[in-house]
């Protein structure tokens, strides 16, 4: 058995009613700053929810509440610099993935030299390594779909890079996933997200990076997903499906730290880049069967396996995994979207493709063989309409 590693310093809490476990964390003297977006978390009330628990512990607080869908690199800065001159003790992303990203990069650079971008390491990244500790990152997902909570990774988009990027210096020191704040998402964004959570189990499965205990988590989730991601988009107060759905999110988050993410999430990263409109789980969703249908000959044992964990017991070949997918989509109602809906123009794949190799083909790199650029074009092709 070869070599693996885990490393996961973050205190989880998992359940409903979760979120009042912030009362007693262990965070430092001093302000908090609640990064989160739009209004649905203040309308909701969950900010409210969040300041009123750490008010509890003794913590005032701050809301920054400009986060993007995609986040952006100036909206990192901006919000950098608030906590700067604010003095923040620790950071609090609340809200989809958008806004624990933008809390782990805005609390690298509170406390490094620079900008995120010099700690980017693909693309016109700078490369640099981070030399201090960040400052302590409490996680609260309000969708279940990056695993973000679980990892040390984020995604923020500079221009048309969109480039996931950190570190061990990332890793949140608390996560609190709280079922209760996910069951107002609606059914086409829990689909979405939900399959974004699978696809991290899924690619983390397929590469070469997998180990024994990222495939016990990358089955397990995939597993719950099939389970109850429908009956969560057919009825978002379905208690059971949501929780289901959460903890299969926070196990792929596992995944993406113990294993990798493949070509897959790189495609997409590029066409979301050019094309923000197109959510990322709808991206993934749109790329998937011209994806894994290329790995059928060289993978099939992983697509066999994959397939059994999506209630496939009999699965026998390959192109089983190709049918399961194709179910899971149209349970959930999601089968019928291609990249022709969302702005892509035929004379931009070869740009997409790219863009995905010269800014996150670290992926490429633990697919099940390479793909060659002119079969990268050809996924996006096969996708289009």
């Amino acid at each position: 058995m070869d070599i693996f590693s885990f490393y996961m310093p973050t205190r989880l809490f998992f359940g409903n009613g979760a979120v009042k476990k912030l009362a007693r964390a262990r965070l430092p003297e001093g302000r908090g700053l609640i990064i989160t977006g739009g209004t649905s978390t203040t309308r909701l009330g969950y900010v409210q929810k969040v300041a009123d628990a750490l008010a509890q512990a003794g913590h005032e607080t701050l809301v920054y509440n400009k986060v993007q869908p995609n986040p952006t690199i100036e909206g990192v800065r901006e919000c950098a610099a608030l906590c700067r001159a604010e003095q923040i003790s620790f950071v609090v992303g609340l809200g989809g993935g958008s806004s624990i990203d933008t809390a782990k990069a805005v609390a690298i650079m509170a406390t490094n030299d620079g900008d995120w971008w010099d700690y980017i390491h693909g693309g016109s990244g700078g490369g640099k390594r981070m030399e201090k500790d960040g400052l302590p990152i409490v996680a609260i997902p309000t969708t279940a779909g990056t695993g973000t909570e679980a990892d040390p990774f984020t995604v923020i988009t500079n221009g048309e890079e969109k480039i996931g990027g950190g570190g061990e210096k990332c890793f949140p020191a608390i996560s609190i996933v709280d079922p209760d704040f996910m069951m107002t998402v609606p059914p086409h964004l829990t689909a979405y997200q939900g399959f974004d959570a699978f696809f991290h189990a899924a690619e983390g499965y397929l590469a070469t990076t997998a180990n024994p205990m990222s495939e016990m988590f990358s089955l397990k989730a995939i597993e719950l997903i099939d389970r109850s991601l429908p009956a969560a988009v057919a009825d978002g107060s379905n208690a059971d499906a949501r929780a289901d759905v959460a903890l299969a999110n926070t196990l792929a988050g596992f995944v993406e730290t113990l294993s990798s993410c493949s070509g897959e999430h790189a495609i997409e990263h590029a066409l979301s880049a050019y094309h923000p409109e197109l959510p990322h789980g709808a991206g993934l969703i749109i790329i998937s069967r011209a994806y894994w249908s290329r790995f059928c000959e060289c993978a099939g044992d992983r697509l066999i396996a994959i397939a059994r964990a999506l209630g496939r017991k009999d699965a026998d070949k390959p192109e089983d995994f190709l049918d399961a997918l194709t179910e899971l989509q149209q349970r959930c109602k999601v089968d019928d979207l291609r990249l022709s809906g969302y702005g892509v123009q035929p004379e931009e794949f070869e740009k997409i493709a790219d863009n995905a190799v010269g800014t996150m083909g670290g992926l490429f790199r633990v697919d099940p063989r390479p793909l060659s650029r002119e079969e990268i074009v050809g996924i996006i092709a096969d996708s289009y309409r």
